[in-house]
């Protein structure tokens, strides 16, 4: 799943086009990059030194959900309740899935291809082709961007599907009596999310490398996070967006204060 660009005709002026491979085992064509001039920084080491920046926010950001999600189980129960119960069986029985039978490879490239196409529109581009097949697909696009080309390692497409077709249903049926069966659903999704993302990461993806490796996994690994975060914030009845924003705080401080100690005892020592 990777990025490719070429240009139609040679034309100077024509857009370039992008194209978006969904398979692991098509080695996508090299673009032609112009050699760097004395004075300018390939975007990959401004994206590498932003990476770096961004591993204390996602160390905090961890320690704020890890404990946030501790507090909630032990004190508030959270495991007690039948949304933990049933989020965990749609999981397990979707990692069964996983590592027991036949992977749906076709419905995983889909969905890879959709988001790609879903984040491509939101952000004004048009979507020219859509190709999906079980060795892999590809959309072409007239515009790309790291968010377009990592949005499916962050961006539970099914999870979010069945999210919208439970509301919109419940606007006109009574759909409380199936809330479990909601819950067990997204569990699956999001689990169906997670194994995939996991699984193809380590496959040399041409998506994380244009935008660089380091700058990718950093970016997923947050907004998965954030997503994560989200996600408890909206199950436990007792964090709020408030609290957790003031727990965050709470740990940056903590840092900052570590940080400046830190710097200054290396002053000091002769």
């Amino acid at each position: 799943m990777g990025s490719r660009r070429r240009q139609r005709g040679s034309v100077r002026h024509k857009p370039v086009r992008s194209r978006v491979v969904a398979a692991p085992y098509i080695a996508p064509a090299r673009r032609r990059t112009r050699s760097p001039g004395p004075l300018m920084v390939p975007t990959k080491w401004v994206k590498f030194v932003v990476a770096l920046f961004l591993l204390p926010l996602c160390a905090l950001l961890s320690q704020t959900f890890f404990t946030s999600f501790a507090r909630a189980t032990v004190a508030e129960r959270l495991w007690a309740g039948e949304e933990f119960w049933f989020f965990s069986l749609g999981a397990i029985l979707w990692l069964i899935a996983f590592f027991g039978l036949p992977r749906p490879i076709v419905v995983y490239v889909f969905g890879h291809e959709l988001t790609h196409a879903l984040w491509v529109w939101m952000m004004g581009g048009r979507v020219s082709r859509f190709k999906v097949g079980r060795e892999g697909g590809h959309i072409l696009t007239d515009k790309n961007n790291f968010l377009i080309a990592l949005a499916p390692y962050f961006f539970p497409l099914y999870s979010i599907l069945v999210l919208a077709i439970y509301g919109a249903l419940s606007l006109f049926l009574n759909l409380q009596p199936y809330g479990r069966l909601l819950y067990a659903l997204v569990g699956m999704t999001w689990a169906f999310h997670l194994t995939f993302t996991c699984w193809m990461i380590p496959k040399n993806q041409t998506d994380l490398q244009e935008n660089g490796t380091v700058f990718s996994l950093v970016i997923i690994y947050l907004a998965n996070l954030l997503l994560l975060s989200a996600m408890l914030i909206i199950a436990s009845p007792r964090i709020n967006c408030a609290n957790f924003a003031a727990d965050l705080g709470r740990n940056m401080a903590n840092f900052s204060h570590a940080v400046v100690t830190l710097s200054s005892r290396f002053r000091q020592s002769p």
